[in-house]
């Protein structure tokens, strides 16, 4: 039965939140703050509903045309029939909502979002994921809370090159003959224009894919490296198992805050490079790390080195810790080629178990750097840190309710939350980036 309600709210995924008139929350995807709508409820889940957007009665001035045809149906940019503008103010808001909902923090001082100079374009990975539906092999993008692919020619988000490797893929795949065991095509593409290509699929094909090496040399004139990737039997993400050079060179050069950095295929590296320099910026001044500190820093989860040789630049000295090997690899090298090894070293291992292992030895550090996946950090990782007395940190987090979890054991801890920074580096979609500042109380 259809329902009118007014839009008061906004939810995690940028979704429109309104009350029902028995007071229950509704989620609906596509409404806007200050709009009246139509909805018609679609999954009951107790103290709250899940309701699609049947129509909109008073529409919110922030409402605008989607300027990519697949919006709406392509799950990955939520936001798109909202002016950017005012998707920045609604990812303050989730931040702000989370810190005080979860974190249970009293008026959480929470500053604007940093947008992005340009939207468009501004991504420099792509996850494709490739499906056989209806007899062919398609590849694209997946449909919204679903495994479904929807065909996509152009993402507005990826770089020129990018696409041009989906179309490629697109016009020729059903000519493959290992097409139906592809599972995802993984694209980056550096500042400079230069291009990976990774082909991931779940049967040791790598001999076909090899063969496809002329082909893609002359149709991309950005390729300077393929991979394969044989997935594991259950794959966490696109690229969860073995890769393989096929051609090229063995990893992109990419650059930070004037540091150059080495990225492999499995290394994490920040999809948005003008964004990530203002993220890292934000999380270095959290933790107190500037020019000639003197500072002894740990960075957990440290990827490919990216934070931690920032802050090796300007610190006494730099820990990286990291448990994907292939990404400690590269952040060695990444150290060797800015001159900052006798100022780094770096740990291949789970952070939950290295930083007590360092905390126990004596080691003692001025300032932490937390960076971990959507799931947020282990237990045992902020125990260590609580224990250990570290007087600053700055977590930096892409899922708001995880950050918010874990910033209230580490208040628990002894910690202050002295500050928020949302930073917008995925444009239209509900994904929010974000640095918080803490301090340890006492000291």
């Amino acid at each position: 039965m259809a329902q009118v309600i007014d839009i008061t709210g906004v939810g995690s995924l940028l979704q429109g939140v309104g009350r029902l008139a028995d007071g229950r929350a509704a989620f609906v995807p596509g409404a806007i703050p200050g709009e009246r709508v139509e909805i018609e409820i679609e999954r009951e889940k107790g103290r709250f509903c899940e309701a699609s957007l049947r129509a909109v009665l008073e529409p919110s001035p922030h409402r605008i045309a989607p300027a990519c045809p697949h919006a709406g149906d392509c799950g990955g940019c939520t936001g798109r029939h909202i002016r950017y503008a005012r998707t920045l103010q609604m990812k303050r808001q989730i931040v702000k909502d989370a810190l005080a909902r979860i974190g249970g923090i009293d008026a959480p001082r929470v500053f604007d979002t940093l947008g992005c100079a340009d939207p468009e374009r501004c991504r420099n990975k792509a996850e494709y994921p490739i499906a056989m539906q209806d007899g062919r092999a398609v590849i694209g993008m997946h449909a919204a809370a679903s495994h479904r692919v929807v065909p996509v020619g152009d993402c507005l988000l990826q770089a020129p090159q990018s696409n041009a490797a989906l179309r490629w893929f697109s016009d020729h795949l059903n000519a493959i003959p290992c097409a139906a065991r592809l599972k995802y095509l993984v694209t980056r593409v550096n500042r400079a224009g230069e291009m990976m290509l990774v082909v991931c699929a779940d049967a040791p094909v790598q001999s076909e894919i090899e063969r496809l090496v002329p082909a893609l040399q002359s149709a991309l004139p950005s390729l300077k490296s393929l991979y394969f990737c044989l997935l594991n039997r259950r794959p966490a993400h696109a690229l969860d198992g073995r890769c393989a050079k096929l051609y090229g060179a063995s990893a992109l050069e990419e650059t930070l805050l004037g540091l150059r950095f080495e990225v492999s295929p499995q290394s994490f590296f920040q999809v948005n490079p003008a964004q990530a320099e203002v993220l890292y910026e934000k999380a270095l001044e959290a933790a107190g790390i500037v020019p000639d500190c003197g500072l002894n820093v740990l960075d957990a989860y440290c990827g490919a080195g990216t934070i931690t040789l920032a802050a090796a630049r300007c610190a006494a000295f730099a820990t990286g810790v990291e448990i994907v090997p292939p990404a400690i690899a590269d952040a060695k090298r990444n150290a060797a080629r800015n001159g900052l090894s006798d100022k780094s070293r770096f740990l291949s291992g789970d952070a939950a178990r290295e930083l007590p292992r360092l905390i126990a030895r004596g080691e003692r550090f001025d300032a932490a750097i937390l960076d971990p996946p959507r799931k947020g950090c282990d237990p045992a990782t902020l125990d260590a840190l609580v224990a250990a007395k570290v007087p600053a940190l700055a977590y930096v987090s892409c899922n708001p309710a995880t950050l918010a979890r874990d910033v209230k054991i580490l208040s628990k801890g002894g910690y202050r939350l002295e500050w928020a920074q949302p930073v917008d580096m995925f444009p239209w979609c509900s994904d929010i980036e974000s640095v918080v500042a803490l301090t340890r109380v006492g000291l």
